[in-house]
This record gives C-alpha cells, structure tokens and sequence, in this order.
C-alpha cells in the first residue's frame, strides 16, 4: 500500500469515526421520539451542515467540502446506524446538489446551494406521479411556453420533503411527442410561488420522521431562468444521478443491518435461557454469522461500486448489484433480529421493531429491487 492510499484510509477512518460519534451523541438520543412524533429535526441538519456532511461531494469551488463517493456512502451508512431517517435526508440533498452543480447556472447554484449545504434550505425532488413512478416514461405533469415564462400544471405524489419544502426541482413534461428521448424538463419551483399547493402529508410505516407528500401544481408561472439545464434535457439529468443515488439508498439500507445485527449480538449475550446465553445456542450463533455475512457482503459491493464512480467508469450495474443486495440484506436482517429478540422484538419502542419498519421501504424506493434485476440482466443478456 501506497502513502497516497495509506492517507486515503486514515481519512475514511476519520471520517467514520466522526459520523459514527455525531449519531451515537446527537441521533441515538431522539430517535424514538422522532419515530413516535414524525417531526423534522431541523436541528440535526443544521449541525450536519456545520460538519460539512450535506452534499458531500459538491466541489470546493460551489461552497462543497469536494469528497468522493466512497465518503458519501460512509456517511450514509453511519448516519443511517444512527436512524435512517436522518441519513434519507442527506441522500435528498445530494441528489439535489450533485444535480445543481451539474446543471445549474451561476445564479442558480448561488440562490440554492448555500442553504442545502448548510441543511437550511429543505429540497424536494419531485418525479413521481401515480402513473409514473419506475416508469417516468408516464409522466403528465406537463409545462407550456407562455411568453418568455412557463405554465405549470400537474400532481407529484409520495414526495420525499414535500410538506417542509422550500424549493422542488419537477420533472414535466415539455413535449409530449419526444417524451423520455428530450421532451422532459427540469424546473427549479419555490413552493410558495402562486399556484402550488402542498396536497397532503403522508403517514408512513418507517423512517417515520423523513417528511413525505404530494404536490399539485396549478397554473404555477415560472420564469425562463427556473429551468435546469437545457430544455428537454430533465430526463437524462435524472439518469445522471441514479447510480449515486442507488448507491446513497444500499449504504443507508446497510447502516440498518448494521444496526440490527449490532443489538441482536447485544441481546443473545445478555438474554439467558436455559441457565445459559441464547448466544452459546448454535442456532442462534449461526443466524448471527448469516447476518453479519450478508453485512459485510453489501459494504464490499457497496464499496465496489463507489470505486467505479470515483473512477469515472460504468458503474451502472454494479450500483444496481449493491443496492439490490443491502436492500433485502436489510430485510434479512431486520427480521431475524426481531426473532432473536422474540416477543420483545415486536414491541413498540424497541430498537429491532423499529429497525424492522424502517428496512421495508429500501426494497422499493430509489429502484425497486426488480427494476434492479432488470438491469442487471439486461447487463448480462441484453435486450432479448
């Protein structure tokens, strides 16, 4: 090993240690009323913007700290350890940074960045529809020219922030006859312009304090400087991001296992039955070694992945590989924690209940796993 890669090390090191320390002193205490009372803990994110945490890889030059990928997967996956809601957040504002420094303007990165790096500002990403969720080729929500402006007319659902956002980047449609293939479009809309209206607040089973809902747009008039990027471009920006963003949601899904595996190994020591710990049982042992298998199996892929993307190179599938693995590796996980457990593993309150709730969503959002195997067969088969 190198100097180059033996520094490289002790600053992943570093920066473990400090995420890990941050949620086990500032996450971990709150975290059950967080889960109890859906509230957005605005402060959480203020200290992480202190921290420099928010949109970790943003360039120095935008206001960013310039980390890498494989940072960006370290602090999710710690956060997440922590509560996953906290981490989804932070895999919300690096979507909507990386997609800023990408493709906004000057103006546009100093009137939005500042604040979703410091974790003042609250982002939206509004693609999903009712008709349009894994498909994006459905989308209605659709903008006409009027003018120099643009009219805005349309519904997004299931929203990550949409009840506390000040701002959502919406994907609309701009020509229906090009569609996905350049007739989509990126808009940069403050939630208090004239027309838009927050439809509802969802309750959800998990990451409970990780606000969702809906938008309805109404006639909403834009000016030309709220689109990003090029007109009929938004489609492909939303590919630009997806296999960071996957990655973002495998690390966050593997900072549960983590957990999970954490306060099952804690139980089977301290839990007795039969005048010994549960632990020294074989069965109870091998369910442990499964768990922590499939944990060290996603941060390698996990890791693998965020190689690719620090190296420029296809990481498309690997970033699918990863994200499908840790996702129902955090399924696994949750719920033979909750069997070690046994019938306190299904009580409110307890660590391993919540962890179980807050795996589920993993296998769904950012990808779901089967579009996840689409394209990793399609990797291996082609388009058949």
């Amino acid at each position: 090993m190198d100097q180059a890669d033996t520094t490289r090390k002790e600053e992943l090191a570093a920066l473990t240690a400090m995420v890990r320390e941050f949620a086990a002193d500032n996450i971990a205490p709150i975290v059950a009323d967080l889960d109890e009372t859906e509230r957005f803990p605005a402060e959480i994110y203020a200290q992480l913007g202190e921290l420099g945490l928010l949109g970790i890889t943003v360039p120095e030059e935008d206001g960013g700290v310039g980390g890498c990928v494989a940072d960006y997967v370290t602090v999710m996956e710690e956060l997440a350890y922590g509560y996953a809601s906290v981490a989804d957040q932070c895999g919300l504002v690096e979507l909507v940074s990386s997609l800023l420094v990408k493709h906004g303007t000057s103006e546009q990165k100093a009137r939005y960045l500042p604040g979703l790096l410091a974790g003042t500002q609250r982002c939206s990403y509004a693609l999903t529809e009712a008709d349009a969720g894994s498909d994006l080729g459905g989308l209605k929500t659709n903008a006409h020219r009027d003018g120099s402006d643009w009219i805005l007319n349309g519904e997004k659902i299931f929203i990550h922030n949409a009840p506390i956002a000040d701002f959502a980047m919406v994907l609309a449609l701009t020509d229906p006859e090009k569609r996905t293939h350049g007739g989509m479009t990126m808009f940069l809309v403050p939630v208090d312009t004239p027309g838009v209206e927050r439809a509802y607040h969802e309750h959800k089973m998990g990451q409970r304090a990780s606000q969702v809902g809906g938008f309805v747009f109404t006639d909403v008039r834009l000016p030309a400087d709220a689109v990003l990027g090029a007109e009929g471009a938004g489609f492909a920006a939303v590919m630009s991001v997806l296999e960071k963003g996957r990655l973002g949601i495998g690390a966050l899904a593997n900072g549960i296992s983590h957990a999970a595996l954490d306060t099952a190994t804690e139980h089977a020591k301290t839990r007795r039955q039969f005048k010994k710990p549960i632990g020294a049982f074989q069965t109870i042992a091998f369910t442990l070694a499964d768990m922590a298998t499939d944990y060290r199996a996603a941060r390698l892929l996990l890791d693998a992945g965020a190689e690719l993307l620090d190296t420029g190179q296809d990481a498309g599938t690997a970033c699918s590989m990863a994200k499908l693995f840790a996702s129902e590796a955090a399924i696994r996980n949750t719920g033979k924690a909750v069997q070690i457990l046994g019938g306190s593993g299904y009580i409110r309150g307890v660590v391993a209940e919540r962890l179980y709730r807050d795996a589920r969503i993993t296998t769904i959002y950012e990808g779901t796993s089967e579009v996840q195997r689409l394209i990793i067969s399609r990797s291996l088969l082609g388009r058949l």
